[in-house]
């Protein structure tokens, strides 16, 4: 029997504010990404040309690869495939969400059951009352347990999925607080936003590892002071960067979980419905920790779509995902969420 671990008492919480701070901290992880890969392109750039002028100090170098004085070959190497990697990942990026699964899309036309039809009008209703341009795809996932993802770089690619079992084991107003979870997402432009911060990392991290044993590795060491330090620079940069991109993503991530469930209620005008579906779904996943961790393991890419879920499966100890810390989370806990939501956790 799953537990009740709340005390559905609500606290006043002011949403739109929270959406503004939320708003304002993605932001500044967002500007925090370009700046480590404008720099890492400067510190790229310099570590090239620097030889080029022995005479020049360091800081004139920068100066001139800043000013385009010279032109800065990696750094526009790196945006460059930044683009393609980016629409390629665009182009792709539903199929990528749904591989692995069995799943169908729904419409008017192809909802067959009461329950498939109440969950296209769902969406169908948040679209209008978030003021989406397009309707969003609809899919059921074929799965017992429940989870929920959006998903799409813009309004008019995006789609919503569901698992049959989340579909079949809450209520309308639970499902209708999902779904609005999810709409928030696409209208924060979150997938965008997650996406763009993604590449940039991931980028960071293969030139860096490219420079990082062309430095080690590349020949005699240099007589030239200045392309030394850059090398120890790039050495240093090359164990600490993986461990920031990580953490500023997961910050990220974690901050969009939140901006999404007080979009939730902001459409919605309560925060009963999402706290008492976060419930069931984190309840649901205890009671069946043990068919959920054999289905898990059974289903290929569930790691990918991990991030995107409504519920982090990691944090009720599902096998076949690796169960973390809260500081490298994808998510907020539950307890976290549902304060931020207004509640009170109790798990006894």
């Amino acid at each position: 029997m799953a537990r009740s671990p709340i005390n559905l008492s609500g606290k006043s919480v002011d949403w739109r504010k929270s959406l503004r701070a939320n708003n304002r901290k993605t932001y500044m992880v967002m500007g925090l990404f370009f700046f480590i890969y404008f720099a890492l392109g400067m510190l790229v750039d310099t570590y090239m040309v620097i030889e080029l002028y022995p005479n020049a100090p360091l800081s004139t170098v920068v100066f001139l690869l800043i000013t385009f004085k010279i032109f800065p070959i990696a750094t526009v190497v790196m945006l460059t495939i930044a683009g393609i990697s980016l629409f390629v990942t665009i182009t792709l990026n539903n199929r990528l969400m749904l591989l692995g699964t069995e799943y169908r899309e729904i419409n008017p036309n192809t909802a067959k059951t009461f329950a498939e039809k109440q969950l296209y009008n769902i969406v169908e209703e948040l679209k209008i009352a978030a003021g989406l341009r397009y309707m969003p795809k609809v899919f059921i996932i074929q799965a017992n347990y429940m989870n929920a993802f959006a998903s799409g770089y813009s309004e008019k690619s995006a789609m919503v999925a569901i698992t049959e079992g989340l579909m079949q084991k809450l209520n309308r107003s639970e499902l209708q607080a999902v779904m609005a979870h999810e709409i928030s997402h696409i209208r924060h432009l979150d997938i965008k936003l997650t996406l763009v911060a993604s590449l940039l990392a991931n980028l960071m991290i293969m030139v860096l590892d490219m420079f990082f044993y062309q430095a080690m590795f590349g020949g005699r060491r240099s007589n030239d002071d200045r392309k030394n330090m850059l090398a120890a620079v790039i050495m240093v940069l090359r164990y600490l960067l993986p461990i920031i991109n990580v953490l500023l993503l997961l910050y990220l991530s974690r901050t969009r979980e939140y901006m999404a469930d007080a979009g939730c209620v902001e459409l919605l005008r309560d925060n009963q419905a999402l706290a008492s579906a976060l419930l069931k779904i984190s309840g649901d996943y205890v009671t069946h920790h043990d068919e959920y961790s054999a289905v898990s393991q059974q289903t290929s890419h569930e790691n990918v779509r991990r991030e995107a879920y409504i519920f982090d499966p990691a944090s009720a100890g599902i096998k076949g995902f690796v169960s973390v810390s809260d500081m490298f989370s994808t998510h907020p806990n539950i307890k976290d969420r549902l304060a931020a939501l207004g509640f009170k956790y109790n798990d006894k």
